[in-house]
Order: structure tokens, then sequence, then C-alpha cells
């Protein structure tokens, strides 16, 4: 929905399980419908669609396109921004790393974001800017040498610059300005902003824009040009978050680059901090709720000198809280955001706070998308009706944006 001059918030629906198009439809159709009523009964719903391979492969079959476009046009509702990050089964079975497969080296990968932007592009009202998130490039543990990373970063530009000839000559044909926004996450090829920056600069604007000038004819800055609107960033804050990388520090060096921020995904991290009042055992058990064995849950501790251990999931990060050095343990966990303490546990949700009132300042994106796709393997006393919660946690962004609102105008006449 249209929450500013230029800003669109959403729910990403790829928390709603199932892989067919008829599947998705099902599950917008139960969804979405009541949500509009509740949160945008005098506007436009926006919606943030997720469709695996075989679901982007149906909805171009037959004339199922046509009539999806319809059914939003009657129901006043539309897509504005799609999650291309996984690319098959996302519920009901082990994911962990497999969310990556297949990886930004392979050209199943490419055919998949080529046809999700090729499906966006009939979607999205005109004159509307769409974007699509995508994978950190791929999982840097199938990547263990040098050598080999940087082979699969050059094999990667390669892939994104046929993304960037796609959307550039959407652009021309159809006037439709599309983005590829790259998300960046702990254990991807790419996982901070500083990663991000480098392979954008490293990569992007050197190998792929000379690509790219040859391959559209263009000037060689002209390809640099369209590479920095059509290659963006997905800030999700969750991510983020897990690396203690403050929202301050990622906008200024984001800004000091020239580079843009495609979507901003709202979503937040399980935290355990270390406290005089409560044990490590105590600590370790409540988490260990919350280590199940559907999704990656790639976890960071921070000792008390400040130091930043990585693990590549929950439980490893759990056994290492036996450190005396340990200080706060951050998870992979995307917890409800509206809900800031779990029993001893805690949410980044302070973060969010944060970042929602930078955007306010200053809207450093057109996409905001809320990303809570954990709902059915919570434990078991968190888990709520789902319809209550989506409108919840879009209720909480919509107050907290407009708490942030007055925030400012205190702020103005303080001044």
């Amino acid at each position: 929905m249209l929450i500013s001059a230029n800003g669109h918030l959403s729910y990403c629906t790829n928390i709603h399980a199932g892989e067919s198009w008829e599947a998705v439809f099902k599950s917008i159709e139960t969804y979405c419908i009541p949500l509009k009523e509740k949160v945008s009964p005098n506007k436009p719903f926006g919606i943030g669609l997720r469709l695996s391979y075989q679901a982007a492969t149906e909805l171009t079959l037959d004339n199922n396109l046509s009539i999806f476009k319809d059914w939003l046009q009657n129901n006043k509702m539309y897509v504005f921004t799609m999650n291309g990050f996984p690319y098959g089964n996302f519920h009901d079975q082990p994911v962990k790393d497999k969310v990556h497969f297949p990886d930004w080296t392979s050209d199943d990968r490419l055919q998949y974001t080529q046809l999700l932007f090729t499906i966006l592009s009939e979607l999205l009202p005109f004159g509307l800017e769409g974007g699509i998130s995508t994978s950190p490039l791929s999982y840097k543990h199938w990547y263990p040498t040098e050598a080999s990373l940087i082979e699969a970063k050059k094999t990667a530009t390669k892939q994104l610059v046929a993304v960037v000839t796609q959307l550039v000559n959407l652009h021309e044909s159809k006037g439709t300005m599309m983005h590829l926004d790259i998300e960046p996450e702990p254990d991807g090829i790419i996982e901070n902003s500083a990663e991000y920056i480098a392979f954008f600069e490293d990569y992007l604007l050197k190998e792929g824009a000379s690509l790219l000038a040859a391959t559209l004819f263009c000037s060689l800055p002209k390809a640099k040009y369209y590479i920095r609107n059509h290659v963006q960033l997905c800030y999700d804050v969750c991510h983020f978050a897990i690396g203690f990388e403050k929202s301050e520090d990622v906008l200024q060096k984001m800004e000091k680059h020239n580079l843009k921020i495609g979507k901003l995904q709202i979503s937040a991290a399980l935290k355990c901090t270390a406290s005089s009042n409560t044990t490590i055992q105590e600590l370790q058990k409540c988490l260990r709720t919350f280590d199940e064995p559907t999704y990656l849950h790639q976890s960071v501790i921070k000792t008390i000198n400040e130091e930043l251990l990585k693990f590549n999931d929950l439980k490893n990060g759990i056994e290492a809280m036996q450190r005396e050095d340990f200080k706060e343990l951050r998870t992979h966990f995307h917890v409800p955001i509206f809900i800031e303490d779990y029993q001893l546990l805690q949410s980044t949700q302070n973060d969010i706070i944060d970042v929602l009132k930078k955007w306010r300042q200053k809207e450093f994106t057109k996409h905001l998308e809320i990303e809570t796709y954990t709902w059915q393997v919570l434990p078991a006393h968190l888990q709520t009706d789902l319809e209550q919660s989506i409108e919840r946690e879009l209720k909480w962004v919509l107050n907290r944006v407009d708490h942030n609102a007055k925030e400012q105008m205190i702020d103005a006449k303080a001044l």
C-alpha cells in the first residue's frame, strides 16, 4: 500500500506454503482480501509476491497471467516487488543451505530471475518502479578457497549483466523501470555492506560494465549508469543486525559510494545477551526451543572484547556460549517484528525502529516489505492465527512510521 508520496509497504507471500501457482493464488485470495479490508480499506493494497520456479512457469501458461491481472485490478491490489531468492520448495521440509540453490553461477538461476522480471513487467502498474530481491550470489561454504570464490563472483557477474541487459531493454521498450536487489545474508558470498560494495565496485563496475557496454553497444559510463540503476541492495534488517551493522553506517556507506537501495525488508533477528541475573544454561535452554531443522539459523557471537565469531547454524552458536568472554548471540531466525522480548531472549526490534526512523527522514527506497516467514516453525507458545499476525505486523509498521513522522514534527518545532 502507498505510505508516502513514493513509498509502498506490503508483506512477502513467501510465508505461505505452496510451490504451485494454484497454491500461491489460493493463499493470496485467502489472506490478502481480508488484510486489505483491515489495513488498507480505502486504497490499493500492495503485494510482495513470491513465486517458485514452478509457480512462475505455471503463471505464464494459458491465460493465467491475464486472469491474475484482472483479479488484481478488480480487488484493488497490485504487485510492486517480488522475492526471487528461494527457487524451489521453501516450506514443510528441510531447506537449510539449499535455499541458495541454484546459485548465480548457474543458468537455472538466471533463467528463473529473467522469467520473474518478465512476469513483473506485465503485473506492474504503469509508472510504478518494480524490484525483485535475490540471493547473495551463493552460499560461501560451497566455495572453500579464495580462487573458487573469485571464479564464482566472475561467473555471477556475467549472469547479472544478462539480467541488466533484459531490464534495460524492458525499460526502453515498455517504459518499465525495474531493478534486481541483491540480499546480503550471513554465510552468503555477499554477507554485509562492505562485501556488497566491494563486489559492486570490483566486479560489476569493472568486468560487468565492460561486458554490458559491448553487449548494448554503449559507452562505458553509460553501462555503469545502467548497472547502478538496475542492480540495487535489498536491505534485510534482520541480516544486517546479525552482523551487528548499524543502519546509520550502512546508509552512509551506500550514499558515499553512490549505490541505491531497492528494497527494505523489515525483519527481526533473535538475540541473547549475557546477564548477571541469568545463567548461560538458562539462556541456552531458551535458545534451543528455536533450534529447528527447516531453515538456516546462522549465528554470530560478540565477545566482551567486541570480537565477532560466526557459526553456520544455531546449534553451534549455542554450544559456543560456554566461552568465558561471551557477551551476546544473534541468530538468523525471523521472529515476529511486533514482539521485543521472548522470555529470557530478545529480538533486534530496535534495529527496525532505527531504520524506519531514518527512512522517514530520507526515503532511501520506494519498497518496504515485511518478511517474517517462520510462523510455522516458531515454538508452539508463539504460534498464533496467521492472518492476525500479518495484520499486527503491518499495523506495527504503519504505527511506527506515523510515530516517526510525529517525532520529526516535534523536533522541527523544537528547533
